[in-house]
């Protein structure tokens, strides 16, 4: 009967309390309320670093209560029904005071429970003074309570009602410590290191890791607040996000054991369920696309939100998996799906685009950003440049890992730190000898280059060739994927495709990590390689330097959906012209291509096999159509796609099976047509 809500989805300060079902026996109730109280009492022995005297004298009333619980009979009574009325609602209470306690006490929570402590402290005082209610009401004499016990709860319901639940004065102190703090940094004024300190002492953050899990929590909250409509806590949680990052960069010469941990995202905890998930798990049923906004309908299901709101919208009112018609159509955001979506595709190396909202990095500090954390943000990035520039080896790689975090989700960071001018300290340390700091940095300079400002301050400072160097001869295997990965948004600009098409050992490099890298490294070679390709000389240049059958090889191996669409987007682009399509037909692609259609879910990859086929078949016809009229395989799932309507996947499934029937025709009666010539399908979509 406890509540065992996910503590993975319930927002802080909020108390998602059950009352117990109407139907509960006695006994049973006691017993729960019992087992409640207990694991309440617990907390005695975890550390409050705030409201230490109002969950003392919390903790003590529930003790007192549970002594007059244990007096309870077991067993049937004539009054039940009046007794289960309160204890129920003494029941809620406790529920309450549980969730309290807990965010009281939590590890990561610590800097936003200082500041909201007067609405702690208020809630506490509420819950004491719903607990005397409650006990007001108890029929003790009908629940043959003894005369000891009656005036247990007598004494306990006075207590609750005189004693004073406040903002304690040291915790009073130290929020007006922070307030000061958050000022200076308004004005742009750096704050002393020992007033930092103080803060960070008083609430028992003493490592990097803590600091940082103070963060991660704001981040969070930032974005869950986000979503409400009256965005009530928002200014506070962007000025303490800037103060604790800010404290975060400049305070922590050393990173500690869990700072490794938490640039990836998860705990341990959570890394091994994600060993056990596949992309299958995060499907939607609808579209059996992964899904990005998962929300959950009255029927327990979930579905991808604009999958399940066009569903709805089409007059249906049924769950589309079971058919069992619903009686509301309120859709609730399953975060916790959500959160795990995006811990695999970031432990996979996979990017996650949100659907339904804005960006992340758009609306990161679009209206939700304050004064406060945008001067810190500034102060910082001047500190750490600063760092890179005159600092030890270790303080080099510290305001690396710092510069790398920050660059990694924000757009309005990137522009503090090249407004501060860290790129040209950052290419100076690309050759660093040692393999920690050449990762973090290749890390930012990846982030970096995501701003166009950044692009041309990358390359105008000979950024280019420096990344070549790690790419081919990279200490670890991470900062040679970085680099792939940086050069990828580098080919956004036509200059520079020229440029690294141009030089020969840009392409080939490029291949020899597609050959032998990580998934990851493997992705960002792919991705760089169609970038390259968006330039037309390009192309002879990769198919010369034997990229069409290694990645017609490596795509019999991939499991992962990413690489495959990749691959396939890859070969699509090539077989756009003859040369490509030659070479993807002599290294035996098409079966390989016909069996991805078949198999797979994705519709992305669905979309370049028929664009891929399209292709061959236009220009390699005599080598590809007669092998594709002979498989039975390829005609129903051309067909599906042909039925969803208006899509450039039907389109061209329409065409390639006109050309697959004319071409059976023909045949059958005899007259072999075997090359088909481009121009009689070049306008067909």
């Amino acid at each position: 009967m406890i509540n065992k809500s996910n503590e993975f989805i319930r927002r802080i300060l909020n108390f998602p309390a059950i009352r117990p079902s109407e139907t509960v026996c006695l006994s049973s109730l006691v017993a729960s309320l019992i087992q409640l109280g207990q694991t309440i009492c617990e907390f005695k022995s975890r550390t409050f670093y705030t409201n230490k005297k109002n969950v003392r004298n919390s903790i003590r009333l529930i003790e007192d209560i549970l002594i007059v619980l244990k007096e309870i009979p077991n067993g049937a009574s004539r009054f039940a029904s009046s007794s289960i009325v309160s204890l129920s609602e003494i029941h809620f209470i406790f529920q309450k005071f549980h969730f309290l306690l807990n965010d009281c006490s939590r590890e990561d929570s610590r800097i936003w429970i200082l500041a909201k402590s007067e609405d702690v402290s208020c809630q506490f005082k509420m819950l004491a003074r719903a607990v005397a209610v409650a006990l007001d009401v108890l029929p003790l004499e009908e629940m043959d309570v003894s005369v000891e016990g009656r005036e247990v709860v007598e004494f306990v319901r006075n207590q609750a009602v005189k004693l004073k639940f406040e903002v304690e004065m040291d915790d009073g102190r130290m929020q007006l410590n922070v307030l000061k703090i958050l000022d200076l940094l308004e004005d742009g004024i750096v704050p002393e290191s020992c007033d930092l300190k103080r803060v960070l002492d008083y609430l028992g953050i003493k490592r990097w890791s803590a600091c940082n899990r103070e963060v991660k929590f704001l981040d969070n909250e930032m974005l869950l607040e986000g979503n409400t409509e009256e965005k009530r806590d928002m200014g506070i949680l962007s000025s303490l996000m800037g103060f604790m990052i800010y404290c975060r960069g400049t305070l922590f010469e050393v990173l500690d054991n869990g700072a490794s941990r938490q640039i990836n995202g998860g705990s341990t905890n959570v890394d091994q369920v994600i060993r056990f998930l596949n992309l299958d798990d995060f499907r939607c049923p609808i579209t059996l696309e992964i899904m990005s906004d998962p929300v959950t309908i009255a029927s327990g299901h979930t579905y991808d939100r604009s999958s399940i709101l066009k569903w709805f919208r089409a007059g249906n009112s049924t769950c589309p998996k079971t058919g069992e018609r619903l009686t509301s159509i309120d859709l609730v955001p399953n975060l916790a799906l959500k959160v795990l979506i995006k811990q695999y595709f970031s432990a996979n190396g996979i990017p996650f685009v949100e659907t339904g909202t804005r960006n992340r990095d758009a609306v990161r500090f679009v209206g939700s950003s304050t004064v406060a954390n945008e001067q810190a943000m500034k102060l910082l990035a001047s500190f750490l440049v600063g760092r890179l520039v005159a600092g030890t080896m270790e303080q080099q790689n510290k305001a690396a890992f710092e510069i790398r975090l920050l660059t990694k989700t924000s757009i309005f960071n990137r522009s503090c730190l090249v407004e501060a001018g860290a790129i040209p300290p950052l290419l100076n340390l690309v050759t660093s000898r040692d393999s920690s700091c050449q990762e973090n940095v290749m890390a930012t300079l990846l982030n970096l280059s995501k701003n166009s400002k950044c692009k041309s301050t990358i390359v105008g400072n000979g950024g280019l060739f420096l990344i070549l160097d790690v790419l081919k001869g990279g200490l670890k295997m991470e900062a040679r994927q970085h680099a792939a990965g940086t050069l990828f948004y580098l080919t956004s600009v036509e200059e520079y495709r020229k440029m690294m098409g141009d030089n020969p050992e840009f392409i080939p490099s490029l291949l020899e990590l597609l050959r032998n890298g990580t998934d990851r490294g493997k992705k960002n070679a792919l991705v760089t390689i169609f970038g390259l390709l968006m330039r037309p000389e390009n192309h002879w240049r990769v198919i010369a330097a034997g990229l069409v059958p290694l990645v017609v090889n490596l795509l019999k191996s991939f499991e992962r959906e990413d690489l495959i669409t990749d691959s396939l987007a890859v070969l699509s682009t090539l077989s756009e012209r003859l040369d490509g399509a030659m070479a993807v037909l002599y290294a035996g692609a098409l079966p390989i291509i016909v069996n991805v259609l078949s198999s797979c879910n994705s519709r992305a990859s669905k979309e370049y096999c028929v664009s891929l086929l399209l292709a061959l078949c236009i220009n390699g016809g005599a080598d590809a159509v007669p092998v594709l009229v002979k498989n039975s395989s390829l005609m129903g799932p051309l067909y599906s796609l042909l039925a969803e309507g208006n899509s450039k996947a039907s389109k061209k499934a329409s065409t390639l099976i006109r050309i697959l029937h004319e071409y059976n025709e023909k045949t059958s009666s005899g007259l072999i047509t075997p090359v088909f010539i481009e121009d009689q399908f070049i306008n067909v979509w």
